[in-house]
């Protein structure tokens, strides 16, 4: 296909991520749950392993550790934790020996392929350790959109080092892979009151729910709170179905850690809570500098429940303790928010893209809430007729906010082009390039969903442009562009290519 005109040269690295199915993580596996029609086997299951002689426990489990240790933190306290999960169903339960228990959690346990079926949709920010580089280096985490069995993403990494001019080292991924561990999380009441008004649940019980938590709440605060709701409240006919909903809405948010000797690229953000049960969906990440002075990094993604979709954000001070909360408002119900770096004029922004085909602008109010969108720019020309959108945070210029942007053509083929903001007004768009900066070439047009490039944020060193983008879902790649020549190819909105 003819390449698109009017944008500088995009030079391509040699160096691609490409999915490694040797990427696992541990899951809870339960025999009959996955049939069409469940059965849980577990009950028989279960009976079957308590009667195996000792020697044949002691040996399957012996070849089960040897086999999967290696592969996984701690497997013996993984197979443990599993065992308890279910020892509800064992009616022996007391009675079997700590052998058997293990290998009862080993038979309740499964490998899952974090990126077996996809690896794509990156993003990158400057990573928290900075130390032990040459001149004009600059260390990168670079997060990854990771698609396994059944189309399910979770949110990978990997640690790269750019620079000097136009190189780039990317870490090897290799060694157990951790999930983390539920932390405790502090919840914000605004966001809470913010959630309850977009379902359409201010009613007594939640006004009063709202009225006696503090602004900042930990789990145990929200139960006693809702416990000690006064008795004539408790008796109303909608109660239980407020207090229901009250903590389907305190779950969405949560919090995960991660050991300090677990690195980077080893760290894997599972789906924790109902809403994301299906994926965890494009992250765009973006390092923050609050009004305070406060540096660090946050992240939207897309959470997906089967048939639902909701915007979340990540919020961490080193990537390896993660806040995870809800966004809340008609600003951010689609997929595709990116936030801005830092605070605008006194305004907290956002890009979006609420209709489906329009990059937005959503400005956050003092309620906690987004509001609807200033468009920015719609599908204009042949190669965004369908849709466009953006390719992650707003990147600050001295000549304005770089956004990069895709657009989708016929046979739904995505390119990536970008757009240029004012500074002080970011509704004003004051360029864009007239053509595509990165579009699917003959090496990057087929797999896992093809003709796309797609990224989910970029950074600027030393004068360069570097941008990762998944190719066809099928790798990532990675490009670099001269920022003098980006913002100099720039044309007035709406200018004809």
């Amino acid at each position: 296909m003819p390449a698109l005109t009017g944008a500088p040269q995009a030079a391509r690295q040699t160096l691609t991520l490409t999915p490694d199915p040797r990427r696992v993580i541990v899951k809870l596996f339960v025999p009959g749950e996955d049939a069409a029609v469940v059965r849980t086997r577990a009950h028989a299951l279960i009976d079957r392993i308590a009667d195996l002689p000792a020697d044949q426990v002691e040996s399957l489990l012996a070849r089960t550790m040897a086999g999967f240790a290696p592969r996984h933190h701690d497997l013996a306290g993984t197979f443990l934790h599993h065992f308890d999960l279910v020892r509800h169903r064992a009616d022996r339960a007391g009675d079997l020996s700590p052998a058997q228990r293990l290998l009862v959690g080993a038979y309740f346990t499964h490998e899952y392929a974090v990126e077996a079926a996809a690896l794509c949709n990156p993003s990158v920010v400057a990573h928290p350790d900075q130390s032990a580089l040459a001149a004009g280096q600059l260390r990168v985490a670079v997060s990854l959109r990771q698609i396994g069995e059944g189309h399910l993403s979770s949110i990978g990494f990997a640690t790269a080092v750019v620079g000097p001019a136009g190189r780039l080292a990317v870490t090897d991924r290799a060694g157990p892979l951790h999930t983390g561990r539920r932390a405790a999380a502090s919840h914000r009441r605004d966001l809470l009151a913010a959630g309850l008004t977009d379902d359409g649940w201010d009613n007594e019980v939640s006004a009063t729910v709202l009225g006696s938590l503090p602004a900042l709440f930990d789990d145990a605060t929200f139960e006693q709170v809702l416990a000690d709701l006064p008795a004539d409240l408790q008796s109303r006919e909608n109660t239980q179905r407020t207090l229901e909903h009250l903590r389907r809405t305190h779950a969405a948010g949560y919090a995960i850690t991660f050991p300090a000797e677990t690195p980077l690229h080893q760290r894997v953000l599972w789906p924790a809570s109902p809403a994301e049960s299906n994926g965890m969906e494009d992250a765009r990440f973006v390092r923050y500098a609050d009004d305070d002075g406060t540096v660090d990094y946050r992240a939207t993604y897309t959470a997906y429940d089967g048939r639902h979709i909701a915007a979340r954000t990540l919020t961490s001070p080193d990537l390896r303790h993660f806040q995870i909360a809800p966004m809340r408002g008609p600003g951010v119900r689609n997929k595709g928010i990116a936030l801005f770096p830092r605070a605008v004029e006194g305004r907290r922004l956002a890009l979006c893209r609420t209709d489906g085909e329009t990059t937005g602008l959503t400005v956050l109010d003092e309620n906690a809430r987004w509001q609807p969108p200033v468009p920015l720019r719609g599908p204009r020309y042949g190669w965004d007729l369908i849709q466009t959108g953006n390719c992650g945070s707003p990147i600050e210029t001295d000549a304005g906010w770089l956004v990069l942007t895709h657009g989708v053509g016929p046979m739904r083929r995505y390119v990536i082009s970008a757009l240029l903001l004012d500074l002080r007004h970011p509704e004003r768009v004051i360029g864009e390039l007239p053509g595509a900066l990165v579009e699917p070439d003959h090496t990057e047009r087929d797999g896992y969903v093809p003709n796309v490039v797609y990224s989910c944020g970029a950074l600027i060193h030393a004068g360069l442009l570097w941008l990762p983008y998944g190719s066809s879902d099928a790798r990532v790649s990675f490009a670099t562009v001269d920022v003098d020549a980006l913002l100099a190819a720039m044309r007035p909105p709406g200018a004809r290519p």
